[in-house]
């Protein structure tokens, strides 16, 4: 028994070694590229025709925000469509024809667009409104962004420089990244992926993804590529795969920011993860043959896959999570001691992850230092995101469809600001919660076990499963319980939810 668990929990740590390993890349391209620098105030030679898509679905908290944000964009009048693909089936219908009919009175040309049924959910309202856009450009904004004035200035510029650049992405911003040690935490990890790897490998000239909004796409790119499909729940990552492979360039604006709300509740951004991890897996099921059988070079083959399976390294976390309580024991009682010298190279994973934060940090904040202590927070959460994101992968690996579930938004800004009181707030708990809480207990007891016999090594990593689980179910069914009583207090007055 003692083979089989050294053996699964060194399989385990090579796994996740391997995916760890990304980081050192993605350092070795940011020295390498950090200098090249993108050309700034480029001249604008014409003005096409620009149809903006905002996709919404029961946003009744920060859809006026979206609509005269949109609207306020700095584009010439005749040149600009708004289309607001409103698959609502709540008050948020209402609320959107009023917001249209104001934005028309004042001279805009946008459309409040519904649909008898949301087949294909965000894929299939995107797909609809491109039938009938009129530009040449499709801008995209989900309902949680609040788009710049200059937005369209600065990046369909960029087309004019090479006529194979399908798609432009710009950087996403954190509206309220100060509002909690949650959105903290998610502020960080999104830096990573847009500093780091959004940034460097497009400079590298590997393949990147739009990121579903904060982007303009050439429409013929789109339509090209094989428009939008329904077929995994990430349609972004999928359409920017198919692009790719079709021979479209992407490009990525680093310093050019589009503001958003990140969840400010972990319920909500439970869901988030699930579905962005579960339809990472399903895009990689769908797209690595076509990538495996194309020409690219074999380092773009090698790149794409990284990119496209590094949700796998959730499982192998919660395997690495369960197995360090028995091998604490084990190691304790010795004779392995080859064995346990051998795995205390994987440190250099933590190192690479290390770096990358860091330099993601480096990069865009002049307060980096304050920011990076967060780390061992961020880490922690990461590790308790094994249940959750593991079932995610399980589910795209298996085939199992489900529907797509919108992360729900409250217009969250400021600290005094509040979710509880909110209608779309999620008050149920689900099964993985209680696996979470069990394994958060579990994983005290390696902490116990490895203070007392004097494993010190081993107390950093038996302290960050225990925060992770612990942080994150504590969070989970504090939140829940929060929401629910709010609800239980609003129905014993007669009163309504919070509306906007």
């Amino acid at each position: 028994m003692n083979e089989f668990i050294l053996l699964t929990y060194f399989f385990a740590l090579l796994v996740l070694g391997i995916f760890g390993s990304h980081g050192f890349v993605m350092v070795y391209h940011y020295f390498k590229h950090r200098d090249n620098k993108d050309p700034e105030n480029l001249p604008m030679p014409e003005f096409p025709k620009v149809t903006i898509q905002l996709p919404i679905y029961n946003e009744m908290y920060v859809v006026r925000r979206l609509i005269e944000a949109s609207c306020a964009i700095e584009y010439p009048a005749d040149k600009l469509e708004i289309q607001v693909l409103d698959d609502s089936t709540d008050e948020t219908v209402e609320l959107v024809a009023r917001i249209v009919r104001e934005m028309q009175a004042r001279g805009h040309n946008i459309l409040h667009i519904r649909r008898s049924n949301r087949q294909g959910f965000k894929a299939g309202a995107l797909k609809e409104g491109l039938k009938t856009a009129t530009g040449d450009y499709i801008a995209i904004f989900d309902a949680d962004f609040v788009p710049r004035q200059k937005f369209l200035m600065k990046t369909l510029v960029h087309f004019f420089t090479d006529p194979k650049i399908g798609m432009v992405q710009t950087r996403w911003e954190h509206l309220n990244g100060e509002y909690s040690l949650l959105t903290r935490t998610q502020a960080m990890a999104l830096d990573g992926h847009f500093v780091m790897e959004q940034t460097y490998r497009n400079k590298a000239g590997f393949f990147i993804n739009f990121n579903g909004t904060g982007g303009v796409w050439r429409k013929s790119c789109i339509e090209d590529a094989g428009n939008w499909q329904s077929d995994t729940l990430t349609e972004d990552l999928d359409l920017s795969y198919r692009a790719q492979l079709r021979g479209w360039k992407f490009k990525f604006l680093r310093d050019v920011t589009s503001p958003a709300e990140l969840p400010a509740e972990i319920n909500a951004l439970k869901s988030q993860q699930f579905r962005w991890t579960k339809g990472a897996i399903e895009t990689a099921r769908k797209m690595l043959p076509a990538v495996w059988k194309s020409d690219l070079s074999l380092r773009m083959k090698v790149h794409s896959t990284f990119h496209l399976t590094s949700n796998f390294a959730f499982p192998f976390t919660l395997v690495a999570a369960v197995l360090n309580v028995p091998l604490l024991f084990i190691k304790h009682a010795g004779g392995y001691e080859p064995y346990f010298e051998v795995l205390s190279v994987f440190i250099f994973a933590f190192l690479g992850s290390f770096l990358f934060y860091t330099f993601s940090q480096v990069d865009v904040h002049a307060d980096w230092r304050r920011r990076i202590f967060l780390f061992p927070l961020f880490m922690a959460g990461s590790m308790g995101f094994a249940v959750n994101n593991s079932k995610a992968v399980f589910e795209g690996l298996f085939k199992k469809k489900s529907e797509f579930v919108r992360t729900p938004k409250y217009s969250i800004n400021e600290k005094k600001d509040s979710w509880k009181d909110k209608k779309y707030v999620p008050v149920k708990l689900n099964w993985t919660v209680f696996v979470e809480i069990a394994l958060a207990l579990y994983c005290s007891v390696g902490v116990v076990s490895a203070i007392y016999y004097l494993e010190i090594a081993a107390v950093p990593f038996q302290l960050l499963f225990c925060m992770g689980f612990s942080f994150v179910s504590f969070l989970s069914v504090q939140q829940a319980f929060q929401a629910r009583k709010h609800k239980v207090e609003q129905l014993s007055l007669g009163a309504e939810p919070a509306t906007a």
